[in-house]
């Protein structure tokens, strides 16, 4: 090799080594790897949330699964191991663009925002923001906070919501996050915040797990209402196809009502409570529209 051909290479290899890999999709990853990684909250109930044996259970892990047993068939790997990854709202999308994880299914919220960093699904669920409350607290709604403090888990929708809705209404309401939604109800429970603001649905499976279900409450006109859905990687058409197949699957075939039942309408784990948290008119109609319109 010539001193100019050195020269050259000395170059090139620098340069190469800034420039970014070919991304790799989910699918191609999985495949050789053997293994796949999905996410799951620790009390988003019934969504996905730990049972008495600390093992993630509930709807959305429930479809994770069939949605593994795709992927094994998709990638001829019968051996397919799966790991799985507690996530909190402040990591999810962080963890999943890394490649941390492949998929979170959970109760994450289909917004505008979000889809620039990561894709989603069909919608699986519709929820309002409204607020957990003390029984005898005597809030019934959102002008009774007034002077008050109001918990939010930090990096939900919610939180947001709220931070956006106090400054544009120059609300005398103090907002403060927690990390998890544990946290967040704890802090209600224990008098250090009047009411906690988030997805009327994980305040009602919140209520249903605490010690004392009737000395809490669940109140307030819904402040907006998002789409649930299912998040993956962005720009991984493949992984894409299959999710949405495999929901759009079990929605045409009655088997995603039959699970809907069996987490919103029927006695779950650990206590064996029932949410009686009938199915939304919203998700009703996408059982045939079959959309993954965000959130504004």
């Amino acid at each position: 090799m010539n001193a100019l051909s050195r020269l050259c290479l000395a170059t090139v290899l620098p340069l190469a080594a800034l420039l970014p890999a070919q991304a790799q999709s989910t699918l191609d990853k999985v495949k050789a790897s053997g293994s796949i990684s999905l996410a799951y909250r620790e009390s988003s109930i019934p969504f996905s949330y730990l049972d008495d044996k600390a093992q993630p259970v509930g709807f959305g892990v429930e479809i994770c699964d069939r949605i593994v047993d795709e992927i094994r068939k998709a990638t001829g790997r019968a051996d397919l191991k799966v790991t799985r990854q507690a996530v909190t709202s402040a990591n999810r999308i962080p963890l999943l663009v890394n490649g941390t994880i492949d998929l979170e299914c959970g109760s994450t919220t289909n917004n505008s925002d979000r889809a620039k960093q990561v894709t989603f699904a069909i919608n699986y669920f519709y929820t309002g923001t409204r607020f957990l409350v003390k029984a005898d607290s005597g809030i019934k709604k959102l002008g009774d906070l007034n002077n008050k403090v109001v918990v939010s888990t930090t990096g939900t929708t919610n939180f947001r919501i709220m931070r956006n809705l106090i400054t544009e209404q120059k609300l005398p309401i103090e907002l403060i996050g927690a990390k998890d939604h544990s946290e967040s109800a704890l802090l209600v429970e224990s008098g250090r915040a009047a009411a906690f603001a988030m997805d009327d649905i994980l305040l009602y499976g919140l209520r249903a797990s605490a010690q004392n279900p009737a000395s809490l409450a669940v109140v307030g006109d819904p402040i907006q209402v998002e789409p649930y859905a299912i998040m993956m990687r962005k720009d991984d058409p493949g992984i894409k196809t299959l999710v949405d197949g495999v929901l759009a699957g079990l929605m045409k075939s009655g088997e995603f009502e039959k699970l809907y039942r069996k987490w919103f309408m029927s006695p779950i784990p650990p206590k064996g409570i029932n949410l009686n948290a009938p199915m939304d008119k919203a998700l009703v109609d996408n059982l045939k529209a079959l959309s993954d319109k965000p959130a504004t």
